[in-house]
């Protein structure tokens, strides 16, 4: 006996959900080449930033401050509201914090303070928001982008350098409390990235050729470069991989 066709009700409902991503910090830079990325592999995708000028790729678009609770649970009930499922987080907002976030003894409290808050307390707060839907759903992958100046120490740097040190142990305590859950989380550490944020370095040719000499493949990456690696990991082609930090930095920490 042959079996009937599905009508296309039918194909719908047997076909499983389309994936949905969330990007902070999409507005430029990595963010911005992230959410495309991830739109162009099929994936909805939703962006939230604190600058108005939000990712054009996105489906959905949400103005929020990844460092105020209030503004996050909005952002993020918006979300759940119109796709009804979040798969991966990409938290991805982060600043290097000003010339005064320099040595430890140097750094004023408040910029201290400002730059731990956007670059940890940002992240904790979306993935303590996104974690009751993922935890509903049994699946889910929360991808971090801390740095190589979480693994090594950026000289200068105390802040920015404490800050996605912090980043990485926070994706090993995800990984380690949530695998049985079906959540996984790892971390994305890029080197010298080529963005809005490192332009002024770069434009200046003296500057430019001292970054490219600490580089053995002997340039900077571009933004699409490490929204290639977001890609492969919000993929789930590497579904046994958690707790990792993967440093995209042309062989920089290899050195």
């Amino acid at each position: 006996m042959t079996a009937e066709p599905m009508t296309a009700e039918q194909r719908t409902a047997a076909s499983p959900p389309a994936r949905v991503a969330v990007v902070t910090g999409a507005a430029s830079g990595i963010g911005l080449a992230t959410a495309a990325r991830l739109a162009a592999d099929g994936l909805r995708v939703a962006v939230i930033d604190l600058n108005d000028a939000v990712a054009a790729t996105s489906g959905v678009t949400v103005r929020a401050d990844v460092t105020d609770p209030a503004d996050v649970q909005r952002a993020f009930t918006e979300i759940l509201d119109a796709f009804g499922r979040i798969d991966v987080l990409v938290n991805n907002a982060g600043i290097t914090g000003s010339a005064e976030a320099t040595i430890c003894h140097l750094t004023p409290i408040e910029e201290w303070d400002r730059v731990l808050a956007v670059n940890v307390r940002g992240p904790f707060l979306c993935t303590r928001a996104v974690l009751p839907a993922m935890l509903r759903q049994g699946s889910g992958h929360i991808i971090t982008i801390a740095s190589v100046a979480g693994l090594v120490a950026f000289p200068g740097r105390c802040a920015y350098t404490t800050s996605k040190g912090a980043a990485v142990q926070f994706t090993k305590s995800l990984a380690v409390d949530y695998a049985a859950a079906g959540i996984r989380a790892n971390a994305v550490c890029p080197g010298f990235v080529q963005t809005p944020m490192t332009q002024w370095r770069l434009d200046v040719p003296e500057l430019r050729a001292q970054v490219e000499a600490n580089i053995p493949l002997g340039r900077v990456a571009q933004p699409e470069e490490i929204a290639d690696a977001v890609a492969v990991l919000a993929s789930d082609r590497l579904g046994y991989l958690t707790g990792h930090a993967l440093a995209i930095d042309g062989g920089w920490t290899a050195l």
